[in-house]
This record gives C-alpha cells, structure tokens and sequence, in this order.
C-alpha cells in the first residue's frame, strides 16, 4: 500500500520510531501539546489527531489509536508496515479486576488475554499468547520506580465487548488477570507479526471490584503519570 494510506494522512517519515497511542484523539492532542516541544499535527483524518514533536531531544510521535481493536488493527498495522515505526506504547485506560489495583494506579501489560478472535487471521495451528517488548517492559518498569509511582505487571484482558451481557467478566480475575481494556492484544499481535515492539501502559480509571471510577474529562487529562513513563522510555 502507497502512504499516505486511506486512514493516515502523513507522508513518509513524518512519523517518529515511536509512537505512543492513546485511545482518545483528546488525550493525544493533550500529550502533545503538554509534553512535546515543536509538535506538528500530521494527521486528523477521521478525527484521529496525530502528531510528531521532541521530549527532551528525542523525537517522539502521538496519535490516537480509537477504540476497541479493529481500530487500533489498522492503526498500528499501517505504522508498523508502512509509516517504519519500530515501537507503539499503548497509554490508555483499564478496569481493575484486581482489589489491590486502585484507581489512578498504573498497569503494564505482560501479556493480554482476549476474546476476540482478532488471531484467526494469522491460521496458527494453536492459541497464541500475546505479550509486550521485554525491552519497553523492563524501561517502563526501571522509570516507574524511579519516579515512586505504585504499578502492577501481568496480564491484561482485551475485551471485545464494553457492555457484556453474560456479565463474564469478572471471571478472568480467578485466573489472575489485572485489568480489562479493548487495545493490547491486537496491538501485540501485530507488533509480533512485523518483529517490531509494542507495550500497553495504562492507568486505572475505574474498578469492577468496587465500582470506584473517573470522569471522562478526568481520563483525558488528569492521567499524566503514564504519559510521562511512557515519553522516558521512547
């Protein structure tokens, strides 16, 4: 495929070798706005803003990813394969599914769980285990303690469903999964199949344990802790 692509307006090598991807197209224009010294907007087709500045010297892109992994499919698929982005750090929002995971804590995926069958088209003859850069995972973990803030690492579940109506959800604490979200295993599958890395950050924004939550606009920009891990190990 030629790129621009039908989904990303930028042209070759306007896209940084990382790139953080949050959901909200709100939160990307907030990184890069609070965050990011001489941004530059070079996507916005379909309201998916993205941008490419410099943290401290180092160039650094953010771009919104959408929501639910169909969406973040594409988006990663064509940065990896086309736009030559070697790393994707997923900065967004989970909930808990764990009681000692707090609300405005931070989570790192090791590995995501999912019921999707987003994997059926790689025809593997087995079930695949999706699971984060090792690299990203141990800098992310190394800046996170540095800076004092309380995190957790292990398993993720990527959900296809926000509203479930089995109400199943809850199950996959038994088995000792932190965190339902809808990005990181499509994110880590297509990271594997173009040997490029990827890594899923996100902060608690609310919990199915005991119903704490946040506001969206609590969401959008009040989640700075896992902007900041994520823009030190890029």
């Amino acid at each position: 495929m030629n790129i621009p692509t039908p989904h990303i307006a930028a042209k070759a090598g306007e896209f940084a070798k990382t790139v953080l991807m949050p959901g909200d197209p709100l939160r990307a224009k907030f990184v890069a706005e609070n965050f990011l010294e001489d941004a530059v907007l070079i996507n916005s087709v379909r309201g998916i803003n993205g941008y490419t500045g410099n943290y401290k010297g180092k160039q650094v892109s953010v771009m919104a990813s959408g929501m639910g992994m169909p969406s973040i499919g594409i988006y990663s698929y064509e940065l990896f394969n086309f736009y030559e982005v070697e790393n994707i750090i997923r900065i967004g929002t989970a909930g808990s599914l764990n009681q000692d995971l707090k609300v405005r804590d931070v989570a790192f995926a090791m590995g995501a769980c999912t019921n999707s069958n987003y994997v059926s088209q790689f025809e593997l003859p087995g079930t695949y285990a999706p699971i984060a850069s090792y690299e990203l995972l141990k800098k992310a973990v190394d800046v996170t303690e540095e800076m004092g803030i309380h995190y957790k690492v292990g398993n993720f579940l990527s959900s296809d469903t926000f509203y479930d109506d089995s109400k199943g959800t809850m199950k996959w604490s038994k088995m000792g999964i932190l965190c339902v979200e809808m990005e990181a295993a499509a994110l880590y599958m297509n990271a594997a199949r173009a040997g490029k890395n990827a890594l899923a950050v996100c902060t608690i924004s609310d919990s199915l344990v005991t119903g704490e939550a946040t506001t969206a606009e609590e969401r959008q920009n009040s989640f700075q802790n896992m902007m900041k891990i994520a823009l030190e190990i890029a």
